[in-house]
């Protein structure tokens, strides 16, 4: 059974192209606890500016955002040859599984360490590996919420935008519903994560919720204009790897499933 699934270029691709868009959704939210200077980290001191009257904003970002482009590139290709359920599908199992794994990592955090492993790290400026364990894989409640309906309404937003604009245009213009898609579900995301983690969680003032929104979607259309050429070679690659008539059968009958 197992030799005819693998011998099956269909099943083997949604397979690999699955394990690209779970592994790196799930990734992203368990770095995205760190914050860092976009500026700095390219070499240059930190722009400031104000926006919607919120002052002293720059680039400082969650690293989540470096993987989360792997995850749109993933949804637009899976959406193109796999149709609208092939996305939904994937979208459902990655939120169980990224709510498994906060959920795994709640009850790691809790268990009772070792006496000697609390300070094994001692000499290296971590006195209490306990609290520094804590830190890093324990999320707020409000900010688990916010990311995983973040996710999966920009997933289904993003699903759905993709699908219109190809009834539109057939098979033409990949840029148009790829990063079309991407910049309208995007912005949806961007301020419904802050506005659930940080409004309801932390009492945020709007203006302060739709400025750090607007920061951090910035840069998600920039890097979503960037990852577009990348697009393209991803689906030649595929469309060698399936073959033309293969390929052109399977986008046909993606484009008609819901």
């Amino acid at each position: 059974m197992i030799h005819q699934i693998l011998k099956d270029k269909p099943t083997k691709l949604f397979i690999v192209l699955a394990g690209f868009f779970i592994t790196n959704a799930l990734v992203a939210e368990f770095i995205g606890g760190k914050i860092f200077s976009l500026e700095k980290t390219l070499g240059f001191e930190p722009i400031t500016f104000t926006l919607l009257g919120e002052q002293g904003l720059s680039f400082n970002l969650t690293a989540g955002v470096l993987l989360w482009p792997v995850v749109f590139i993933m949804t637009d290709i899976i959406n193109e040859y796999y149709g609208m359920r092939g996305v939904r599908f994937l979208s459902y199992l990655t939120v169980g599984l990224i709510s498994f794994s906060f959920l795994a990592a709640y009850g790691a955090i809790h268990l009772t360490p070792a006496p000697w492993w609390v300070g094994v790290n001692s000499n290296v400026g971590i006195p209490d590996t306990q609290v520094a364990y804590a830190q890093i894989f324990g999320q707020g409640m409000w900010i688990i919420v916010g990311s995983i309906v973040a996710f999966l309404v920009g997933q289904v937003l993003d699903v759905f935008i993709f699908h219109k604009i190809k009834l539109l245009t057939g098979e033409k213009k990949i840029w148009l519903r790829a990063t079309g898609s991407t910049l309208i579900s995007q912005l949806i995301d961007s301020f419904i994560v802050i506005f659930i983690a940080f409004k309801i969680g932390q009492g945020w003032s709007f203006p302060k919720v739709f400025a750090i929104a607007l920061v951090g979607y910035s840069y998600k259309f920039l890097v979503a204009l960037l990852i577009t050429p990348v697009i393209y070679w991803i689906h030649a690659l595929i469309e060698s790897y399936l073959g033309k008539e293969l390929a052109n059968d399977m986008k046909a009958s993606a484009l008609h499933s819901s």
